[in-house]
């Protein structure tokens, strides 16, 4: 990965490789030099560890490029955005002379967890201070995605998609919560007619799937992981409006809540409480972040509601389609939004 990599394989490198020196004394201490993360640890690719120090991901299958992901992490250490996993490299190669992803390093963190543990705990807890942290981060990512050159001038109309999730959440949607959301398929409708508006704010390079999932807590903080885009989304558009993963984490908070009542026993009205006071103060640290900077441009707020129920509209595509168990957050979610008096 430093020396000289033979054809059809190349390497893109964005920060220099940690140092590994082995004495022989160190060749039979026992401890593995890889290893994987675990059947415990949900992954759409196959991750292992080496030496406690850096992540090999080996994308299952290699993908073709361009992909997201190397011109973001090249971007973002050009830009001096620190709060990721360092991204070390990416391995690629050419087949049928076309050239593929392979395979992305990145410096492993320790003592790292995701945000469907200890978010929930927080929620457990009934805790919300990690909520600012999140939203300055989530700040800071877009801040340096905004100059990220290639932005389009125009965008394809958003509540045309947004109608169409909603379409299709209520096509996949069976059972009582079919008929729930068919009751409230009126107000849905509404609350994304405000996507007709001409989008202001810039758009820019979003991350695509922001979520807590994305955001591990680790030893020495937080960070944001996992730029691969939104992989239930087919052909999503990489430039948008920053509302659009602001929606995305504010709603992963009130999936967190749902977690919480499910696994941890917490009572509905205090989780619901709690999803409450971390999205404002998650918010409010965002644009308190941008405004620092005097890019309060970036967030445009009309697109937050209406953007977050999309959002649920595609958690209820993705648990149709690929997880069925998951239905309860989304579900769980906007029965808290519409209760059942609001049905017209």
């Amino acid at each position: 990965m430093r020396g000289e990599v033979p054809p059809p394989f190349a390497v893109r490198r964005f920060l220099p490789l940690p140092t590994f020196s082995y004495a022989p004394e160190d060749l039979h201490t026992g401890a593995p030099g890889e290893r994987d993360f675990g059947p415990h640890v949900d992954q759409t690719n196959y991750s292992v560890i080496v030496d406690e120090k850096v992540v090999v991901k080996w994308l299952t299958p290699p993908v073709p490029l361009p992909h997201p992901t190397p011109e973001i992490f090249g971007h973002l250490v050009e830009a001096g955005f620190n709060d990721t996993a360092p991204p070390y490299a990416a391995l690629t190669r050419v087949v049928d002379g076309r050239e593929e992803l392979l395979a992305l390093v990145t410096g492993y963190l320790p003592e790292a967890r995701d945000g469907w543990e200890w978010c929930v705990d927080q929620a457990e807890a009934g805790t919300t201070g990690f909520a600012a942290e999140l939203g300055r981060l989530a700040a800071d990512l877009h801040l340096a995605l905004s100059t990220l050159p290639g932005a389009p001038r125009t965008m394809t109309s958003a509540a045309t998609r947004a109608k169409a999730a909603l379409g299709e959440a209520m096509e996949l949607t069976g059972g009582a919560d079919g008929h729930w959301l068919a009751a409230r398929a009126g107000v849905l409708g509404a609350e994304l007619a405000a996507l007709d508006v001409p989008v202001t704010s810039p758009l820019i390079r979003i991350h695509g799937d922001l979520h807590v999932g994305q955001i591990l807590q680790w030893r020495e903080g937080y960070a944001v992981i996992d730029f691969d885009g939104n992989p239930t989304v087919a052909d999503a558009e990489p430039y948008q409006p920053a509302a659009r993963d602001v929606a995305q984490l504010t709603t992963s908070l009130e999936h967190v809540a749902q977690v919480a009542i499910r696994r941890r026993e917490v009572p509905p009205a205090r989780a619901a409480a709690w999803a409450a006071q971390a999205r404002a103060a998650l918010l409010a640290a965002y644009r308190a972040r941008l405004a620092a900077k005097d890019r309060a441009d970036l967030l445009d707020e009309r697109l937050i509601r209406p953007f977050e129920v999309e959002q649920e509209c595609r958690e209820l595509i993705y648990a149709a389609r690929h997880l069925p168990r998951w239905r309860y957050a989304p579900m769980g979610v906007l029965r808290t939004w519409y209760p059942e008096e609001n049905s017209s």
